[in-house]
């Protein structure tokens, strides 16, 4: 039976499941509805400095894009952080932890860039006993226009300054969430490393405008007329969060500083890509939103019979597992040859494959009088586009050419080193066939 448990910067959790910092976690009765539902761990939802409340918006403050099935796609929200005063959160998480002892909790914060306001909430959050602190320098709406969350995580500087105040005032976990509205996202996590980080977080919210409502010509979700940027999550983000995830992981700079991933987790098998890239654990907002606190425990159990069937027996078993094979395209083999395989018994002559194909691609699929499709071996490059557009899976595959076999290319024997086609000068391929 596989072991789900985690231990995160030596924060013990059941599972790799954590609800990241939003408005799921804002509050006791959340939290611990979550706790019950199964889910290892809890990101509070940021707390801020005493003083004015935050105040939010009193009107719309999400927008979806909708899959054909009205499947929610992708998730924009333009909700500030806690709008409750501090001494009831801290309150609450006081309770919740003692409580839940065996389960993570985490409290996100977000203050003035200034050494004094860190100095004076830090300790009045470890008093909780909570379990660590996460630093929100990613949120890219309304409190950046203050100078805190993204206008925090976009210089490098500021996230070192930062962490260093943390780890002097506060003596448990410094997590850092990084925001991925920046070029190169490398740089700030290192700079979270210098700092003196425990471990980075990410991604949180891109920023976005979800859509433009025709007849009010207003960006939505709109407020009295008007609107404004916000944060966009939801399982459409994924691919950039593995990339970002990914890059963090095998930067020289950066190899070995424990992740928590975040950004469109919605399965298990989401939950195990992360894992795959160097997560130590995942953090859910979206999917929780959707579908309940309950969604985790088909999570829990996707995962665990998964790892059954591979034989993992632990999270480290497939932690990381991914990264030494992620790399740049220049290092990408050349040689390797595939082409483009129709199942002519599962084929419904739909047309997509070949439509796609002459319009927009290679021109490798033929059309005969009867609508049967086949693949023209000599024009298929491999590029996988019928592939992904045809709507029965694997009714197409793509199948690699071993060396002997008819290169599509040419037509002739695969017997050519490709490697020395590429046109970068530090492929190390291209050098070995020179």
């Amino acid at each position: 039976m596989a072991d789900l448990t985690t231990d995160f910067l030596g924060i013990k959790s059941p599972n790799p499941f954590w609800l990241a910092s939003a408005p799921p976690t804002d509050k006791e009765y959340n939290v611990r509805r979550a706790y019950e539902a199964g889910w290892g761990g809890v990101v509070w939802k940021t707390l801020g400095m005493e003083g004015p409340p935050v105040v939010n918006v009193n009107g719309p403050r999400y927008g979806v894009i909708h899959g054909a099935d009205r499947r929610v796609l992708g998730l924009n929200n333009i909700e500030l952080i806690t709008d409750r005063d501090l001494q009831t959160n801290l309150d609450e998480i006081t309770r919740v932890k003692a409580d839940y002892p065996d389960r993570a909790l985490i409290v996100s914060i977000m203050v003035p860039c200034e050494e004094q306001a860190w100095k004076d909430i830090l300790p009045l959050v470890e008093a909780t006993g909570a379990d660590g602190i996460e630093l929100n320098f990613g949120c890219p709406h309304g409190m950046s226009e203050r100078g805190m969350g993204a206008a925090v995580g976009q210089v490098p500087e500021y996230i070192e300054m930062v962490t260093r105040w943390c780890k002097q005032y506060y003596s448990k976990p410094v997590i850092v969430k990084l925001t991925p509205n920046i070029t190169d996202v490398r740089l700030p996590a290192a700079a979270a490393r210098r700092g003196g980080a425990d471990a980075v977080s990410l991604i949180n919210t891109i920023n976005s405008v979800i859509s433009v409502n025709l007849d009010t010509m207003s960006p939505e979700p709109s407020i009295d007329g008007k609107g404004s940027h916000g944060g966009y999550c939801g399982p459409a983000v994924k691919p950039i969060a593995l990339s970002m995830v990914s890059e963090i992981a095998r930067a020289p700079a950066t190899a070995g500083l424990p992740i928590s991933g975040i950004g469109g987790v919605t399965t298990w098998r989401d939950a195990a890509e992360f894992i795959t890239l160097g997560c130590g654990n995942v953090q859910v907002c979206t999917a929780a939103m959707t579908y309940g606190f309950k969604v985790v425990q088909e999570m829990i159990s996707g995962l665990s019979e998964w790892m059954d069937e591979k034989g993992h027996t632990s999270i480290q078993d497939f932690m990381g597992a991914a990264v030494p094979n992620t790399t740049d395209w220049q290092y990408l083999n050349l040689n390797y040859v595939a082409k483009a395989s129709i199942n002519q018994d599962d084929c419904i002559s739909c047309g997509r494959c070949f439509a796609a194909c002459e319009d927009t691609s290679h021109q490798a699929i033929a059309m005969s009088d009867d609508r049967t499709f086949s693949v023209i071996e000599e024009e298929c490059v491999a590029c996988n586009l019928c592939v992904e557009v045809c709507p029965i899976e694997d009714c197409i595959t793509m199948v690699p050419m071993d060396a002997g076999s008819t290169d599509p290319r040419t037509g002739k024997v695969v017997e050519k080193d490709y490697a020395n086609w590429t046109m970068h000068p530090n492929n190390p391929a291209a050098t070995a066939a020179e």
